[in-house]
């Protein structure tokens, strides 16, 4: 089988970082990834399959690991050499089309009886995901024993495996993870009637972070900052109230909730603001940019996956916010205890989400589906994959089709 792997090389994931900082999207091509013909995994027990992947998404912490800027914070819940690739569509042993739960909580690993968390279906809140008996991985694709997507072969516990309705394609089933992460963060806060609510960034997570409101949880006020036309566009199709550049946001925050400013140019804030702001970047800048929107007392959740950051925190403190993390996902109290999976396959039918993958790569054009990924919003694309399926495909970034709901099926509550 063919495999990306990713080996523990200090020396290769430094210069992978100073590639990266002199161009973006560079790491990958001087990191520890490589190419390789292995042989498959063995499977760890009768609850084990072994699945082919079709397509495999391109994720924000894959990025941050391939350009070297990763937390040390992992290196104790990943095993090396891991295959990355945790967004994947497959075909099962039977030619069944599934979608991948990544997250290797107690069933996965052996364990019983099962920490608390996966005990109540909080499979990302895990306890356990450094022992049984598979080594160490937060999920499928940082686990050296399961493999993941960016691969001809992995495999998973039956329990991860999500059969995928006819009335999906390949790409909107590639989007289901994603979205899982979207649903779970944006139903954590509670009931938005009313609210003004702000999304840093409109990339793949931030675009259906929106979606998701737009569903289940709409506030009074969606105002998104998005930095590129195709991003600016998906917003407005997913139902933002006001989308407006990384710079106007907090012009646009202070317009609609009718605050005062305090201090100018960089220390400028609102002394108050909006009530939730999801940050869906996870840079020290949309975290500062988030606590000069959030009013005092209210909730930012972060959910673009923040590396090591140097920030001045006296606002949280001063003002009262509550920041807080969205990971993963579980099941949802806000629709009622619902699995997080089961509400993204179906955002991922009723958004139609597949028309966002709009760049596929062979296994054998890593470095440039990486470069592309890394430079997506620029370049005009949402979400990059790789192809298993064929090999001699191509990248190809078309412009998307436009497919927009029917009234009847939008809902929000």
């Amino acid at each position: 089988m063919k495999a990306l792997r990713y080996h523990r090389s200090a020396q290769r994931f430094a210069l992978s970082r100073i590639a990266s900082t002199l161009r973006t999207g560079s790491g990958a091509a001087y990191g520890p990834l490589d190419l390789e013909d292995i042989a498959e995994l063995a499977l760890p027990g009768a609850d084990w399959v072994r699945i082919s992947p079709i397509l495999a998404g391109i994720c924000g912490s894959d990025l941050v690991t391939m350009e070297g800027r990763s937390s040390r914070w992992f290196e104790p819940i990943v095993s090396f050499p891991f295959v990355p690739g945790h967004e994947v569509v497959a075909h099962d042993s039977n030619g069944v089309r599934v979608v991948l739960e990544p997250v290797l909580g107690c069933a996965a690993r052996g364990i019983s009886p099962t920490c608390l968390a996966c005990a109540e279906g909080n499979l990302g809140r895990c306890e356990r995901i450094t022992f049984g008996h598979l080594r160490p991985g937060l999920q499928s694709g940082f686990c050296a024993d399961t493999g993941g997507g960016w691969s001809t072969s992995m495999i998973a516990h039956k329990s991860q495996i999500h059969a995928v309705p006819e009335t999906l394609t390949d790409k909107d089933a590639v989007m289901v993870e994603p979205a899982a992460c979207a649903t779970h963060a944006a139903l954590s806060v509670g009931s938005l009637d009313g609210a003004v609510v702000a999304v840093i960034g409109s990339g793949t997570l931030g675009a259906l972070t929106i979606g998701t409101l737009k569903m289940w949880n709409m506030p009074t006020h969606l105002i998104v900052g998005a930095k590129h036309p195709e991003q600016v566009a998906a917003a407005r199709r997913l139902g933002a109230t006001a989308v407006v550049g990384p710079n106007e946001l907090v012009r646009a925050v202070r317009r609609t909730v009718g605050c005062l400013a305090v201090g100018d140019g960089s220390l400028e804030r609102l002394a108050g603001g909006c009530d939730v702001v999801f940050d869906c970047v996870g840079s020290s800048v949309s975290i500062t940019d988030a606590l000069r929107i959030v009013k005092p007392g209210g909730r930012i959740v972060l959910i673009g996956m923040a590396g090591p950051t140097n920030l001045d925190l006296t606002p949280l403190w001063q003002r009262e916010v509550t920041l807080s993390g969205a990971y993963a996902y579980g099941v949802e109290p806000f629709l009622g205890g619902r699995r997080t999976f089961d509400a993204a396959f179906e955002l991922a039918e009723r958004q139609q989400l597949g028309q966002y993958v709009t760049a596929a790569y062979s296994l054998e054009q890593h470095s440039d589906a990486i470069s592309h990924a890394a430079n997506a919003g620029r370049r005009g694309t949402m979400k990059v994959v790789f192809d298993m399926q064929d090999p001699r495909r191509r990248p190809s970034v078309p412009t998307p089709t436009v497919r927009t709901p029917t009234a009847s099926k939008e809902t929000s509550r």
